[in-house]
C-alpha cells in the first residue's frame, strides 16, 4: 500500500470544501431574499397581485431549497473524489459495502422534502383559487372562444331597479381591454363554448386552462393600477396567436363608468353570455351582435 497523507492536510482541504459550499449556500439565500430585482426573483415577472407574492415565495423557496441541496450533494461528491482518490499506482482505496446510517438518511430526506414541498404548494394554491363559496369583491366570467376573448360582469349595473350582466365582447380583429379595479380581489370564471384555451397574464404569476364543460376559476387583487399584457397559453387552433389581450388596472370609479359605458351601449343581458355569433362561427363574420347560448 503506498503512503497516506498526513491527516492535518486531509482536515484543511475539508475546510475548504465547506467553505466553498457554505458560500454557495449563502448565494442562493441572497438570491430569494427579495423581489425588487430579476435575479432576486430568480427569473420571475415582479408580481402585481398579492397572490402573485405567494407564488413568488413558493418559487423562490423551491429554488432554493434545490439549490442547497444540489451545493451539499456536489460538495459531497467532489470532497469524495479528492480524499478518497488513489494517490499511488499500487494503492487501493479503502472499500465501503454499505453503510446503514447514510442510505437510511438518504431515503427519509428526500420523503421529508416531499412532504414540505407538498404543503407549500397547498397552502399557495388555497391563496390563489380559494373556495368558490368564499365571498370575494368582484366575480366576472371570462370566455375564451376561436380567437377571441370576452367578459361578462354580472350584477354590476343595474337597470330599472334590477341587477343586469354587463358583457364585453370585441370583434374578432381586435386586442381586447378588459377592466378590473385596483386592490380588490377578482374572482376570473373560466369557460369555453368550444375547445381548450389558456387564461394568463404573465405579472399576475398565474394561468390556467380553460375547458369547455369545466368550470375552472382563480382569483387575483392587483396591487398598483396599469395595464398588463395576457395571451392564451394553450394551442387552440390556427389563429391561437391572435388570441391576446390586456387587463387594464383602475380604481373604482373608473371601473364603474367602463361597466356604465358599457351598459348604455347595449351590452347587457339577465346572465353571463357564451360570446356573440362568432363564437360558433368563423371569426369575422360580420353578424357579431347576437348571444348564442348563457353559461
Amino acid at each position: 500500500m503506498g503512503l497516506q497523507l498526513p491527516e492535518r492536510s486531509g482536515r484543511r482541504r475539508f475546510r475548504r470544501v465547506g467553505l466553498a459550499a457554505l458560500l454557495g449556500l449563502t448565494l442562493a439565500v441572497l438570491a430569494g431574499c427579495g423581489s425588487d430585482t430579476e435575479l432576486e426573483r430568480l427569473a420571475m415577472p415582479k408580481p402585481a397581485t398579492v397572490e402573485g407574492e405567494h407564488t413568488l415565495d413558493l418559487w423562490q423557496g423551491a429554488w432554493i431549497a434545490a439549490l442547497i441541496t444540489g451545493v451539499v450533494v456536489w460538495g459531497l461528491i467532489f470532497y469524495a473524489i479528492w480524499r478518497f482518490r488513489r494517490r499511488h499506482d499500487d494503492e487501493v482505496p479503502v472499500q465501503t459495502r454499505y453503510n446503514l446510517p447514510l442510505e437510511i438518511f438518504y431515503t427519509i430526506f428526500p420523503i421529508i422534502m416531499v412532504i414540505v414541498f407538498f404543503d407549500h404548494t397547498i397552502q399557495t394554491q388555497n391563496q390563489v383559487l380559494n373556495n368558490p363559496d368564499d365571498p370575494v369583491d368582484n366575480t366576472v366570467y371570462v370566455v375564451g372562444y376561436q380567437w377571441q376573448w370576452g367578459l361578462n360582469y354580472p350584477d354590476e349595473v343595474e337597470e330599472d331597479g334590477e341587477a343586469v350582466n354587463v358583457y364585453d365582447f370585441p370583434g374578432g380583429g381586435e386586442i381586447p381591454t378588459f377592466y378590473i379595479p385596483v386592490n380588490e380581489t377578482t374572482r376570473f370564471e373560466l369557460r369555453s363554448p368550444d375547445v381548450i384555451h389558456n387564461f394568463g397574464v404573465p405579472a399576475f404569476l398565474i394561468k390556467m386552462d380553460v375547458m369547455p364543460g369545466q368550470e375552472n376559476h382563480y382569483q387575483v387583487t392587483p396591487k398598483v393600477e396599469g395595464t398588463f399584457a395576457g395571451k392564451c397559453y394553450e394551442l387552440c387552433g390556427v389563429y391561437h396567436s391572435r388570441m391576446i389581450f390586456n387587463i387594464k388596472v383602475v380604481s373604482r370609479d373608473e371601473y364603474d363608468q367602463h361597466l356604465q359605458d358599457l351598459a348604455d351601449a347595449g351590452n347587457t343581458s339577465e346572465a353571463p353570455v357564451c360570446g356573440p355569433d362568432f363564437a360558433t362561427k368563423q371569426v369575422g363574420n360580420d353578424e357579431s351582435e347576437t348571444e348564442v347560448c348563457e353559461l
